[in-house]
């Protein structure tokens, strides 16, 4: 294959220097002059006779000959060389038909080495080439403009072969193609399918002439692989030998999927039983014209009555799009070079001709923006429907026309028979079972653990993230065969990287969900919890002066001052009457008021009261003060005895460790801003607690759901602080585009919903273990806020509240039976007085005789 390359670059080397003579070339003053000679009316045309789309090609432009001089009566010469597809053939037919025919433009060339080759010589000549290829690179436009593509460019179709793609989900295809037609249609395929969210698994190039073991390896070498979606851009030569070898091989039934471009599919009319019989269900995008009018109905009867005549060697005779464009093509230029202001490069811009309205937009043909979708079955074809770019597929055309953004509502037959539509990808067999690497560097043994039997024959696979894989293979649809391979790498990245390299087909242990594997890997959803914790060592907190304070916040103590003065207040107010030592001066009053206030508090036992209203008040008030001085009492014994641990705090030259292997270092120099000199890496739990308790570091940074079994572990001396960063989590990790990731994703969210994945980590972190220190020490015993007995607040001072309004509504109404309000101040005047005066001196009195005064809550 080499070596026929080589000999054909030998030749195009040779064909461009022979092209670029004097011979071919003259100087410009002689080009010039010879061209403005030239009779006008003389057309050349470069086809492959050898091939189907050449047949037709010639046929249809000779149609196109006889009706242009039928309708303009001007004469119109056409010379037709063949190529036999080769570049060489193509570079001496244009020389002939340029430096001998004269002719005025020429059309053809089917592919892009044929346009390449013969474009300089066209150029320097100033004879415009219409080009047939699918497609000719943008940059071809600029450096030659005489050269002008006859057909639409296929990126549009590459747009609705990745809408097919789209519309059953996809994800990964393999792309077949033949290496002297490819062009650009390949970077077309790909952006068009990563548009879509698909991407290319693998491309292979076919020779034209591929030998047929060769095209057998090939298709070998796809038939293992997992993926089953094709698509297929070949001649229909090559195609045919392809699909009769992958119908052999048994790639043509179930779980299979095939999609054909163009020329295929174009050409899927003309092709012979024995063919058809092997391409049975592949959905192919075919170029559309409309089959209207009559100007195309004539055209018609006339191809397939000359066609059948010409060519009895073939099954059909039947026009495809390769004729219509081919009939349009030469009666554009036919109207073009008899314009009178034709100068060799004009063409005019507009024609409506057998495929409707032709436009020459930056030397191409305007886009065709609508393809029709079919499904080949039984002897030849059937309609699926239309593909229109910014609308999507219908199954109509024109006005009325429904149009989705998919078509998995349309009944297609696939390869294999009538079925629901295939996967796109075959479940791994026991012969090929899913290659799993399992790290062995983790010092996390209860989430994996990689342990090899006494004799070194066996390994085991053991620990919570392998136990969860297990419960989630359980609940797949389909049996997915696998085993388990370890890998005894250096760090994470390179586990996950080996996905990349093909080395594994999936990863599972305690690998972490980072932004950057992604380049390399997918991952499912994370089945541990997501986030970076802190750990830190804990020390015991000294003894507060003001420790005695801590069992109520500052608003508790404000307000039981406040609702005492006030309930003392109350029954000094209605006591004063029956009780001397309620009285006196104003100062001896406001200290037996506080007095009052707190002795009911501490001491619980109420003096004997004379007044309903203040009995009522007291009552409530000594339920109040018992219920919170009880409280006071228990809070403050639990501050006491209980011991209070606190984090130890980091200064800016702390050492701090981290996960060897892990992600977590660049996290923590690259977004937390720590210095490197300050980072350890450890690789165990116990590791990290030994460092930590020898002060090699003051505090280690782990994921979350290390941090639990750490702190499982060691729950007596190290705490939780500071925020939890969002960052990962643990996840299962498959190749991109990993057909089976949305099937684990399922399986995994119904191991969770049981309630299966909280009883496998129950059993790695035992119940009987502290629980996790993720709370903040300051609030083991919480300060007791007035919240707490807003309750018997509201209760004691309404009750005091009422008896004060009633005392005051009884004192309203005594006063109101005298006449005169003056004469009842008068009296209340005197009366303290009196009171005042005859207090003194039965104080003075009992001095005198040594007597005790009286009971100060005891009447007179």
């Amino acid at each position: 294959m080499n070596k026929m390359h080589t000999f054909q670059f030998v030749f195009y080397f040779l064909a461009l220097n022979l092209l670029c003579t004097p011979s071919a070339a003259a100087a410009d003053g002689s080009t010039r002059t010879k061209h403005s000679n030239r009779v006008k009316g003389i057309i050349g045309a470069i086809i492959d006779e050898s091939s189907r789309i050449g047949k037709e090609e010639r046929l249809a432009m000779e149609i196109a000959a006889e009706d242009f001089y039928s309708h303009s009566k001007q004469s119109l010469t056409l010379h037709i060389h063949d190529s036999q597809g080769d570049p060489i053939r193509a570079a001496l037919a244009a020389k002939e038909l340029i430096d001998t025919q004269e002719v005025e433009a020429i059309l053809g060339l089917q592919t892009w080495e044929e346009v390449s080759v013969i474009a300089d010589t066209s150029n320097q000549s100033q004879v415009p080439i219409l080009s047939f290829a699918d497609t000719i690179p943008k940059w071809a436009a600029k450096k030659w403009p005489f050269l002008l593509q006859a057909s639409p460019n296929k990126y549009d179709q590459m747009k609705a072969v990745a809408a097919i793609v789209q519309s059953w989900n996809w994800h990964q295809v393999t792309v077949l193609y033949e290496d002297s037609m490819a062009g650009g249609v390949i970077p077309y395929l790909y952006d068009a399918l990563r548009e879509v969210g698909a991407d290319i698994r693998q491309i292979i190039s076919l020779s034209p002439f591929a030998a047929a073991s060769s095209l057998s390896e090939d298709l070998e070498a796809l038939q293992r692989e997992q993926f089953r979606v094709f698509i297929v851009h070949a001649s229909l030569s090559l195609a045919a030998r392809l699909f009769e070898i992958a119908n052999k091989l048994k790639m043509m039934e179930q779980d299979y999927v095939w999609i054909t471009t163009d020329p295929i599919t174009s050409l899927v009319h003309s092709i012979n039983a024995s063919i058809i019989n092997s391409m049975q269900g592949i959905v192919g995008v075919k170029s559309y014209f409309p089959e209207t009018g009559q100007c195309f109905k004539d055209f018609y009867k006339r191809f397939r009555r000359r066609f059948s005549t010409q060519h009895p060697e073939e099954d059909n005779n039947e026009p495809g799009i390769f004729a219509v464009q081919a009939y349009d093509a030469l009666r554009t230029m036919a109207l073009a070079i008899n314009e009178t202001n034709f100068g060799g490069q004009e063409l005019l811009t507009k024609y409506h001709d057998l495929s409707g309205k032709i436009q020459f937009i930056n030397q191409e043909v305007a886009p065709k923006y609508t393809f029709e979708i079919i499904n080949i079955m039984g002897k030849s074809y059937r309609e699926l429907g239309f593909w229109s770019n910014g609308f999507g597929f219908s199954k109509t055309i024109g006005k009325g026309a429904n149009y989705t953004s998919s078509m998995n509502d349309y009944h297609v037959l696939w390869p294999g028979g009538p079925r629901d539509t295939p996967r796109g990808w075959t479940i791994r067999t026991s012969d090929n079972p899913l290659r799993i690497g399992v790290p062995t560097m983790s010092g996390y043994t209860e989430y994996v653990n990689v342990q090899q039997d006494r004799l070194g024959n066996n390994l085991s696979f053991t620990g919570f993230a392998i136990d969860v894989f297990h419960a989630t293979l359980e609940r797949l649809p389909f049996c997915l065969p696998y085993k388990f391979v370890p890998f005894n790498g250096n760090s994470y990245n390179e586990l996950v990287k080996q996905i990349h390299l093909k080395n594994f087909d999936a990863v599972v242990g305690d690998v972490s969900i980072f932004s950057n594997r992604y380049k390399h890997a997918e991952f499912t959803h994370p089945y541990t919890e997501t986030g970076l914790m802190l750990i830190v060592p804990t020390r015991s907190t000294s003894c507060s002066a003001w420790l005695f304070m801590k069992p109520f916040t500052k608003s508790m103590w404000v307000l039981i001052a406040a609702i005492n003065i006030y309930n003392g207040f109350v029954v000094w107010l209605i006591e004063r009457n029956h009780c001397n030592d309620l009285r006196g001066s104003l100062l001896n009053q406001i200290g037996v008021l506080l007095w009052l206030s707190f002795t009911t508090l501490f001491s619980l036992t109420g003096e004997k009261l004379h007044s309903n209203l203040s009995r009522m008040s007291m009552v409530v008030w000594l339920f109040v003060a018992l219920v919170i001085t009880q409280t006071y009492t228990a809070n403050l014994a639990s501050v006491l005895t209980v011991q209070r641990l606190e984090p130890i705090e980091l200064n800016n030259s702390a050492k701090v460790g981290y996960c060897t292997g892990s992600y977590i270092k660049d996290y923590l120099v690259d977004v937390l801003g720590y210095d490197q000199n300050r980072l350890r890496t450890y690789s165990s739990i116990d590791a990290y607690a030994q460092a930590l308790k020898n002060k090699e570091i003051a505090a280690a940074f782990l994921e979350a759901p290390l941090a639990k079994v750490f702190l499982a572990k060691y729950c007596k001396g190290f705490v939780k602080v500071g925020p939890t960063y969002k960052v990962g989590g643990f996840g299962f990790a498959f190749p991109r585009g990993s057909p089976l990731l949305a099937s684990m994703n399922e399986a995994l969210l119904k191991v969770s919903e049981s309630g299966k994945l909280l009883e496998l980590e129950n059993s790695m972190v035992p119940s009987n273990q502290c629980r996790d220190r993720d709370i903040d020490l300051d609030d083991e015993n919480p300060s007791l806020g007035p919240s707490c007995f807003r309750i018997l607040f509201i209760l004691t001072g309404a009750t005091s509240t009422l008896a004060l309004v009633s005392y005051v509504l009884l004192k309203a109404n005594s006063m109101l039976k005298h006449k005169s309000i003056w004469r009842l101040m008068l009296a209340v005047m005197k009366h303290w007085r009196f009171q005042k005066k005859h207090f003194t001196r039965r104080v003075s009195n009992a001095e005198i005789h040594g007597n005790s005064p009286p009971d100060a809550l005891h009447p007179v």
